[in-house]
């Protein structure tokens, strides 16, 4: 499913009076009736943008040939236009205020690319008898690289149209750029290149097989870029439908499904949303647990991510999220307590053992519950050791060891804020020098940033705490 650069909760145009929103309405309505010509009509359009959230593309050749295309399988909508809005670029736009239970979209089963499409297609034969069997994962690869080569006489070539040309995931980002993703983000962006790297050399002896259908040399077609940009299409644009396990395919979850147009709605942390497919209309629905005023984007919700999810699976951050966080890792915990405690590999044991070792964060209302525990274990003294059980049950052990606590707690946020104040610094001389790599750097730009907010403020909660407990 499309994952916008950026989500947030709808905004409202508050009129500042009611007389002046009648007025306003009074001089449209003088202004249809006196305008009947072209230059009338610019008028009117240039008057109404003023009301809406962005700008509408639907005048725009790739999507009028994706409607039609849509249409001959059955799509009817009158309510979404596709438009361009300043902070989460490409999106769908409603022409009508939308309630809590109103439906946003239903699109046809004949719209939805999936495994069955592709083994429909000229590729189904060749992957019923390839051993070992590859997975829906590489099958939907391989169609979507395939019609993409095929261009005008692909069936599915007006959606392919739509679709990016390159994505922001962090398996596509230059290695200068995944050095200053923060720590835990910047582990997983390296594995994710690796499984990709993987998938493409396991895959090739599969490619190869396929040659039959292609007049070029089948490495020219089945390159490394054509897998990335194809494994970026299936992980950031898909919606979850399952189908029945079939022997063709590898024991893999088959759960994907490209969805024409719906995949151009856009994440909102702050919305909620109800999707499924129908079985009985047979078509894929979402259903608005939220309002949203006419003209305005439509979002939906891809889940409670925080923005390090959101950055390496969908390739986007959300502006204030509130599911965000900041990760402490092992070694920045460590480094702020003695080598020489005797009960120091003790304690580092208990952590990990109880896993309390990760996902410890700090958060828009401060440091995290488990965070805190660590440290208190960690800061447990000689003589309190015996008591490690109580701590991580949430136990006050003493006037000291919390204390202590907090004191570390501040010392490891101000390292952090330090640290992400350096990093952006870095990336600010970036940005100058290397014009090439501007779009990829804004993202991790805008990641630190929203990660300093969240630090920030837990230095003043952690300010406060030290005042109250003094």
């Amino acid at each position: 499913m499309r994952r916008g650069r950026a989500g947030r909760q709808p905004r409202t145009h508050t009129p500042t009076g009611r007389g002046r929103e009648a007025s306003a309405r009074k001089n449209l309505f003088l202004g249809m009736k006196k305008s009947r010509g072209r230059a009338g009509r610019r008028r009117r359009r240039k008057h109404l943008e003023g009301f809406m959230d962005g700008v509408n593309c639907s005048h725009k050749l790739e999507y009028i040939k994706l409607k039609k295309w849509l249409k001959d399988r059955g799509f009817e909508d009158t309510n979404l236009r596709p438009a361009e809005f300043w902070d989460t670029g490409r999106g769908l736009m409603t022409t009508k205020a939308l309630q809590a239970g109103d439906l946003i979209i239903s699109l046809p089963e004949k719209c939805l690319l999936t495994t069955d499409t592709v083994l429909s297609s000229c590729l189904g034969e060749y992957i019923m008898k390839w051993k070992p069997p590859v997975s829906p994962l590489i099958a939907l690869c391989t169609f979507l690289i395939a019609e993409k080569h095929a261009g005008e006489k692909s069936v599915w070539k007006p959606y392919l149209d739509v679709l990016p040309k390159a994505y922001t995931c962090p398996v596509c980002m230059e290695h200068d750029v995944v050095s200053l993703l923060p720590e835990p983000l910047r582990k997983k962006a390296q594995e994710q290149r690796t499984t990709v790297h993987e998938l493409y050399t396991s895959s090739k002896a599969f490619f190869s097989s396929l040659q039959p259908l292609f007049a070029e040399n089948i490495e020219t077609v089945f390159n490394y870029s054509a897998l990335e940009w194809a494994w970026c299409t299936v992980n950031t644009r898909t919606i979850y439908m399952k189908h029945s396990q079939r022997k063709c395919f590898s024991f893999e979850p088959d759960v994907y499904a490209l969805a024409p147009y719906l995949d151009l709605l856009n994440h909102s942390p702050n919305v909620q949303v109800k999707a499924a497919f129908n079985e009985r209309r047979r078509s894929y629905e979402i259903w608005t647990n939220s309002q949203c005023k006419k003209y305005e984007e439509v979002f939906i919700c891809y889940g409670p991510h925080d923005n390090q999810k959101l950055l390496l699976e969908y390739g986007f951050v959300a502006v204030d999220n509130p599911h965000s966080s900041v990760y402490v890792s092992s070694d920045t915990l460590l480094k702020y307590f003695p080598p020489l405690d005797k009960q120091r590999h003790a304690k580092i044991s208990i952590l990990k053992d109880h896993g309390f070792l990760e996902n410890l964060t700090f958060g828009w209302d401060g440091p995290s519950w488990r965070l805190l525990t660590a440290l208190k274990l960690l800061s447990l003294g000689a003589d309190e050791f015996a008591c490690w059980r109580r701590t991580l049950l949430g136990d006050v052990i003493s006037a000291r060891n919390e204390q202590q606590t907090l004191s570390v707690t501040e010392k490891i946020c101000h390292f952090l804020i330090e640290e992400t104040q350096h990093v952006l610094l870095q990336i600010s001389q970036l940005k100058r020098n290397k014009e090439n790599l501007k779009n990829q750097l804004a993202l991790v730009e805008a990641l630190r940033l929203e990660d300093l907010k969240i630090l920030q403020k837990s230095a003043e909660i952690l300010c406060n705490m030290n005042v109250s407990t003094a």
